[in-house]
């Protein structure tokens, strides 16, 4: 039967009211005039970066906190306003923002220091020439003129776990080689155990200034969401009751303000696309839903294959055991899988660190218990993942073409 046309479906679309007057102002990179409840810490970051606009290099700077406690928002907010004092008194400042999570970006040393000799002008293969070279590279283009360089690396932690953390002691040691040029690093990092992994030269200097940012409670990420549900949406769209669930929900979350403003967006959208023409209570727990099924799914696709065979290895096992797992049980039939795919099998105790992330990120729970002289082991079950197993197992089968 031939495909009806969507040219009707999309003109009733057109006809239809919007719910979002200015839909931007939900989405991640949105930075707002007015930064609730982080006046601490913007006037902290503020001090530490102040001596730049006099040109002299501040410290290199640290900040962490949980995902969504306004981390990326205040350190983005501060350097804008920085750089418009400079560009006000004409001072050569530059800010270089980069998120290390982006692949294809900073998953290598070489392709980070490529992208930041990019920044500057100077165009670098992505492959193929020695790192020394690429480094070399950099080195010149930035030290041509007298500069102060702000580089912040959002996600920091995600960088030293692809690469290694001899980037880091690289570009903490870069100004003893510059005339002209002077960088300040400010690390951004969601882990708040990122620093006692690193080598202790490494770690003195990138955190010479530390800022700590708590999480949000229910009532200031109330606060949050009506400021940018003020700008988002026409009037009375949301109905009662709906931001308080939204702030309980991500309070619930470890106070995370972004997946907060993500839920309302989310809500929105599922209310417009069935017809609504306000957001109620159940679109929120409609949103929770997809969101939480989109997250596992994300998070599964975007690992790196020994870690989707060892959680292959676990959903494999479990289909066919009622009983609990043991590392080593898993670590036998990872082992197999890993040669079925020729993957170069990890050892049992990076198995049991990669297992220990699961539990991190909620996909399964491992207990570590004791067999006395026989050493630790990790009793591991499944949680309850709001996607099914089938699907899931489809999607590991395929990313590791089993």
């Amino acid at each position: 039967m031939a495909q009806k046309g969507l040219t009707g479906f999309f003109e009733k679309f057109l006809a239809r009211e919007s719910l979002f007057k200015n839909k931007k102002t939900l989405q991640s990179n949105f930075t707002p005039n007015t930064i609730f409840h982080r006046d601490t810490q913007i006037q902290q970051i503020a001090n530490i970066l102040a001596p730049c606009l006099r040109l002299e290099k501040p410290s290199n700077l640290f900040m962490y906190g949980k995902t969504g406690t306004g981390k990326t928002l205040s350190v983005k907010y501060t350097t804008k306003q920085i750089m418009e004092v400079a560009s006000q008194k004409m001072l050569p400042i530059k800010t270089i923002y980069i998120n290390c999570k982006l692949k294809k970006v900073a998953d290598t040393e070489y392709r980070l220091i490529a992208q930041l000799a990019r920044e500057f002008g100077k165009i670098i293969p992505p492959t193929g020439l020695p790192t020394d070279e690429v480094y070399s590279l950099f080195f010149n283009v930035i030290d041509k003129q007298k500069q102060m360089v702000i580089l912040v690396l959002d996600e920091i932690d995600q960088l030293v776990k692809k690469t290694g953390d001899g980037i880091l002691y690289n570009l903490t040691r870069i100004n003893s080689e510059l005339q002209n040029s002077q960088i300040c690093i400010v690390g951004v990092s969601n882990d708040l155990s990122f620093t006692n992994n690193l080598d202790s030269r490494v770690k003195s200097s990138l955190s010479e200034e530390e800022v700590v940012f708590p999480p949000y409670n229910a009532l200031q990420i109330q606060k949050i969401l009506r400021q940018r549900a003020e700008i988002a949406f026409y009037d009375n769209v949301l109905t009662e009751g709906v931001i308080e669930k939204c702030s309980a929900y991500a309070a619930r979350e470890h106070g995370d303000a972004r997946r907060a403003i993500e839920l309302l967006r989310v809500a929105a959208e599922v209310a417009e696309r069935n017809g609504f023409s306000k957001v109620n209570i159940e679109h929120i727990d409609q949103a929770e839903e997809k969101i939480e099924r989109d997250r596992v799914l994300d998070i599964i696709t975007t690992q790196p294959k020994q870690f989707q065979a060892t959680l292959y290895s676990i959903l494999s096992l479990s289909s066919k055991r009622k009983e609990s797992l043991f590392t080593g049980d898993v670590y036998e039939l990872y082992k197999g899988i890993c040669l079925q795919v020729g993957l170069r099998p990890l050892t049992q105790r990076r198995v049991s660190d990669i297992i220990s992330e699961m539990d991190i990120l909620g996909l399964i729970n491992a207990k570590v218990i004791s067999k006395g002289r026989y050493g630790r082991t990790r009793k591991i079950s499944l949680q309850e993942l709001p996607s099914p197993i089938p699907k899931i197992k489809k999607l590991l089968e395929e990313g590791l073409d089993l």
